[in-house]
């Protein structure tokens, strides 16, 4: 389709420099970052989300982001109905559409052009499903979805998210047909989006987490902990308990354990979340990934430029 939209899309792993990447690239390019992130949505969950100060955002405009009430649902549905007119109102404005985050499914389903046609819906059979889940786990039922759709048990597994996991096995009880299936004719349609992918990664995993680590101590000495303090203090519900940051200092907030010890349990879920990206987006054979223990930033900045100008990208936003 020679007239789909171009699109710049960053990705990686926490902790990879993919906001400052992205924020670089718009700087240049004359563009807008659209996040693509299901946690920095939400509002009062700055450090925990590693939301970018002001001062790291220099000036871009970064949309769907610190909008949403955390008592407010969100999904991958909502996120591609926002970020569509955006996309188209960015580029007819003459300025280049960045799309930046690590949440993989809202990224592949937006660049996808994944239709979001509801199934049907069983509220008795939610029910059975849901105490299932607390019988058996996270990793139970996805052993059990493994048994009729191993595809969509890896992708599910990435975010464990227990919603998504009740649903895939909803599905399939009602329709007969697996996610996997549902995924194929969704996606049916071509996409409006040419999409020129950079990913951020390392050579050496351990180098990804030690800048984790480091960027745990450092949300802890900016106030994580008031901040989790105040957010469990609102009530603001099960957005919380997705959280990575906030779930793993509750023990402390409760006088269960030690602060050293919910640091530590926050440091290797963070860690975990990380691989778990990775393994996500090295599925895509599309990006073009760069090592950031292997290349300055500045030289990963010129490299990306070099692939999106290759790819008319530039060119074909600014002159439309």
């Amino acid at each position: 389709m020679a007239d789909r939209i171009p699109v710049i899309a960053v990705v990686g792993p926490t902790a990879s420099g993919k906001t400052a990447l992205a924020v670089e690239l718009a700087l240049r390019l004359d563009g807008e970052i659209i996040s693509a992130d299901s946690m920095q949505i939400y509002k009062h969950m700055d450090i925990a989300t590693a939301k970018p100060t002001e001062s790291e955002k220099k000036g871009v405009v970064h949309h769907l982001m610190d909008f949403l009430e955390p008592t407010e649902e969100f999904s991958v549905a909502r996120f591609c109905e926002s970020a569509k007119p955006l996309i188209a109102d960015i580029r007819k404005r003459g300025k280049i559409p960045i799309i930046a985050g690590g949440t993989g499914l809202y990224i592949d389903s937006l660049l996808g052009n994944v239709d979001f046609a509801e199934t049907d819906s069983d509220p008795a059979l939610r029910e059975e499903l849901k105490k299932e889940l607390d019988t058996v786990g996270v990793d139970g039922m996805l052993d059990r979805i493994r048994s009729f759709d191993p595809a969509s048990a890896d992708r599910l597994a990435v975010g464990r998210n227990p919603k998504r996991i009740l649903r895939c096995i909803e599905v399939y009880r009602l329709t007969g047909m697996t996610q996997t299936q549902l995924n194929i004719a969704q996606t049916a349609a071509p996409s409006p989006y040419r999409a020129t992918k950079i990913g951020l990664t390392a050579a050496d995993r351990s180098y990804l987490y030690d800048r984790i680590d480091r960027r745990v101590d450092l949300m802890v000495d900016n106030g994580l902990i008031d901040e989790a303090r105040a957010f469990y203090g609102a009530d603001y519900g099960t957005t919380a308990n997705a959280a990575i940051g906030y779930k793993e200092l509750l023990p402390y907030l409760k006088g269960e354990l030690s602060l050293d010890e919910c640091i530590e349990n926050l440091k290797r879920a963070t860690r975990r979340y990380c691989k778990r990206q990775l393994t996500w987006f090295r599925r895509d054979p599309s990006v073009h990934w760069f090592e950031i223990d292997r290349m300055r930033f500045d030289e990963i900045l010129a490299s990306a430029l070099t692939i999106i100008d290759k790819d008319g990208c530039y060119d074909e936003v600014r002159n439309p």
